[in-house]
C-alpha cells in the first residue's frame, strides 16, 4: 500500500517550474479528455492515487500538503482558461469562500444551473468539516464539474501535529450522497477515535439525531448526557449550546439530514452533542473508525527524491505535444506510426 505524507509546508513553486507544470498538465488533460471523455478525467482526478501521481509527474513534492493546493491551482488555470468542458471553482482559504461566486460564473459558460452546484459545494464542505470529526479543519475546497458530472477535493489541517489530510469524493451525476461518499481519504496518520457520522454504520445514529431535533427533546437529553458522561477525552461534550438555534431547528422541522446540515449555525459542536446523545442515551452507536487510508517521474521542486532537470522536463513536454497531434490523426496514419515504432523495437 502506498503512503502519502502530507506535512504542512510553506514556500512557493518557482515560476520556471510552474509554467512547465501548466504546459504539461494541459497536454495530459487534453489526451485524457480527447481519448476517454470528460467523465473519465473527473473520475481519474477524484482518485487520490491518480491525483498524487499527477502531482508528482508535474514535479511537485511527493510528501507535501502543498501538492493539493498547487495541483488544483494548476488544473484551475488550465481548465478555466481553456476550451475544456470541465471547470474548477474554489481554492485555499479566502478563495474557498469565493466558490459560490465562481460556480455561478463558470456555470454560465457551460449553460447549466449553478444553484444545484452551490448547494453541493456547501454540503460537501459541511460533511468533511463537521460530519467527519477527525481533528482536521478544512481550509482548501474545490469542486470540479462538467455539464453532467462533479467531484470535490478538500484538504484539512491539524495544526497541533502539523499534518494535513486530503478528502476525495466519488464522481456524481446528481445530488450529494452523504453516506460513504468518498473515493478515498489520504493521510499519514490514522486517528484512534473519530466521529464518522457520514458512515453507513452511522445511518441509524443519523436517524436518531434528526428525530431528537424534530421531537424537541434535545434539552432533556443533553442534560441527561452531561450527568452520565465521565471526563474522558473521547466523550468531550460541548458546553456552549445555542438554545435559540435549537428552538429554530424544532420550528423548521428539517425533512432530511442534508437539509439539517445546511442550516446556518448547525456545526461541529451540536453534531457532536447529538451523536453522543444517540450513542449514550439511546444506545445507537455511530462509526468511530477513521475512514482515512494510507495512501516520481520528473523529480521534486525541493530536490526530493531528486532535482528536476529542465532539459528532461522540456523533452517530456515536446513528447506530449506530439502525442496530442498524433492522437488526432486518422486510423491509417496511426497504423503507419505504429509500424514505424515496431521496427525500432
Amino acid at each position: 500500500m502506498k503512503v502519502v505524507d502530507l506535512p504542512l509546508h510553506t514556500g512557493s513553486v518557482p515560476y520556471w517550474l510552474l509554467k512547465r507544470m501548466k504546459d504539461l498538465a494541459r497536454s495530459i488533460i487534453t489526451v485524457i479528455i480527447d481519448e476517454f471523455g470528460e467523465r473519465e478525467f473527473i473520475r481519474r482526478i477524484s482518485n487520490p492515487i491518480f491525483f498524487q501521481s499527477f502531482s508528482n509527474v508535474l514535479g511537485f513534492d511527493w510528501d507535501s500538503s502543498g501538492s493539493t493546493t498547487v495541483l488544483t491551482g494548476v488544473l484551475k488555470s488550465v481548465l478555466n482558461e481553456g476550451e475544456f468542458g470541465v471547470k474548477i471553482a474554489g481554492g485555499k482559504g479566502l478563495n474557498a469562500l469565493k466558490t459560490p461566486e465562481e460556480i455561478r460564473s463558470l456555470s454560465l459558460e457551460l449553460g447549466i444551473d449553478p444553484e444545484r452546484l452551490v448547494r453541493i459545494s456547501r454540503l460537501t464542505a459541511k460533511v468533511d468539516n463537521s460530519l467527519i470529526q477527525d481533528g482536521y479543519d478544512i481550509y482548501h475546497h474545490v469542486i470540479i464539474f462538467s455539464r453532467k458530472y462533479w467531484t470535490v477535493i478538500q484538504q484539512g489541517m491539524n495544526t497541533r501535529i502539523k499534518m494535513a489530510r486530503r478528502y476525495h469524493w466519488d464522481v456524481f451525476g446528481g445530488d450529494v450522497r452523504i453516506e460513504n461518499p468518498h473515493s478515498g481519504i489520504v493521510t499519514r496518520r490514522i486517528e484512534d477515535y473519530v466521529m464518522n457520522i457520514a458512515s453507513r454504520k452511522s445511518r441509524e445514529a443519523r436517524e436518531v439525531m434528526i428525530d431528537v431535533v424534530r421531537d424537541g427533546t434535545f434539552r432533556r437529553d443533553y442534560r441527561k448526557l452531561i450527568s452520565m458522561v465521565k471526563k474522558e477525552e473521547r466523550f468531550v461534550i460541548p458546553r456552549k449550546i445555542d438554545w435559540n438555534l435549537i428552538e429554530r431547528l424544532y420550528e423548521i422541522q428539517p425533512k432530511s439530514f442534508e437539509d439539517l446540515l445546511l442550516i446556518r449555525g448547525f456545526g461541529k459542536g451540536l453534531i457532536r452533542a447529538l451523536a453522543l446523545i444517540s450513542d449514550i442515551i439511546y444506545n445507537v452507536e455511530f462509526d468511530k473508525q477513521d475512514p482515512a487510508k494510507y495512501c516520481l517521474a520528473l523529480g521534486g521542486k525541493d530536490g526530493v527524491p531528486f532535482p528536476i532537470s529542465r532539459r528532461l522536463y522540456d523533452e517530456v513536454l515536446e513528447f506530449m505535444k506530439s502525442v496530442i497531434e498524433q492522437s488526432r490523426l486518422n486510423s491509417f496514419e496511426r497504423r503507419k506510426i505504429l509500424l514505424r515504432l515496431r521496427s525500432l523495437i
